[in-house]
């Protein structure tokens, strides 16, 4: 049991990441915040990849990592847009439809089955987001919440986000079962650290007028890259041992972590309720990890 206080790390890191980007980058394009998040961990993970034993790397470790960079910094930059524009509470609990999606990308790339009784746990997740946006149901009708998640905007990117975590988190088992967790999540995100700048900034005149301040090592870019660092490392363990669903729908206790760190640091409105929410989300998840093992 060891992958599960491990993956509850994972999840604490993550909430504090997103925490911290919002609080003092939020001023960035999310090109910029993008560059931020992927370039900070540098520190941390360069002594990792050059102190650690490389695996012997085959073909298909390649190709998956070929797949994975372009759908990666999609997502990056979707995450990004979404926090910037929109309140955590209302962008990160749908990060909780990823073990709902993992369901279809589990069994496509890595086989993994699920029972029957996957469908409550997405039927309590979809009830989660409703409850998320209830207080419209309350003022404009009871299809008013469904109707907000799609006109939040942070919440229509974060669903789409959610879905490419879905083929992300398979693709990265399966690089890790093709090298190893440590070496995969030090090489990967090293990488991304050097492709994501190269991407965003020929697009993004603004922040290329910020190149200085985004990889200037302050105080807060330095936390950043800590709790970056501290995820990457702790998911490719966590993920490591246990089926890719259970790690998937630990980790997303990310989602309380981060409704509450809204309310505390930017005072989001109605906190019971997103939370009740985010909860209910997290039970969903729970149950989709329980019928993973069935």
């Amino acid at each position: 049991m060891l992958w599960l206080p491990v993956t509850l790390l994972t999840a604490l890191s993550s909430a504090t990441g997103d925490t911290l980007l919002k609080a003092r980058f939020a001023h960035l394009t999310p090109g910029g915040m993008a560059v931020v998040r992927s370039v900070a961990p540098l520190p941390f993970l360069c002594p990792v990849l050059l102190y650690i034993d490389w695996p012997r790397l085959d073909p298909v470790f390649y190709q998956t990592l070929a797949c994975l960079v372009p759908l990666e910094i999609t997502a990056l930059l979707l995450y990004m847009k979404a926090i910037k524009t929109s309140p955590l509470s209302l962008t990160i609990p749908f990060l909780a439809f990823t073990p709902v999606f993992i369901i279809l990308t589990g069994w496509i790339v890595l086989g993994e089955e699920v029972s029957a009784r996957g469908v409550a746990g997405i039927l309590l997740t979809v009830c989660g987001s409703y409850v998320l946006h209830l207080n419209l149901g309350r003022e404009k009708g009871l299809l008013a919440p469904f109707k907000a998640i799609l006109q939040e905007r942070g919440s229509a990117l974060m669903l789409i986000v959610a879905v490419i975590y879905s083929l992300t988190s398979v693709l990265g088992k399966k690089a890790v079962l093709h090298s190893g967790p440590v070496f995969f999540a030090a090489f990967y995100f090293v990488l991304l650290a050097l492709v994501v700048p190269a991407f965003v900034l020929p697009f993004d005149a603004k922040s290329r007028g910020r190149g200085k301040e985004l990889a200037r090592p302050t105080a807060a870019w330095l936390a950043v890259g800590l709790a970056q660092g501290v995820m990457v490392i702790t998911h490719m363990c966590a993920i490591n041992m246990v089926t890719a669903a259970y790690m998937i729908a630990v980790k997303r206790t990310s989602l309380v972590f981060s409704v509450i760190f809204g309310r505390l640091f930017f005072a989001e409105e109605h906190p019971a309720q997103r939370l009740a929410g985010a909860s209910l989300m997290l039970v969903g998840v729970a149950i989709i990890a329980t019928a993973k093992g069935q």
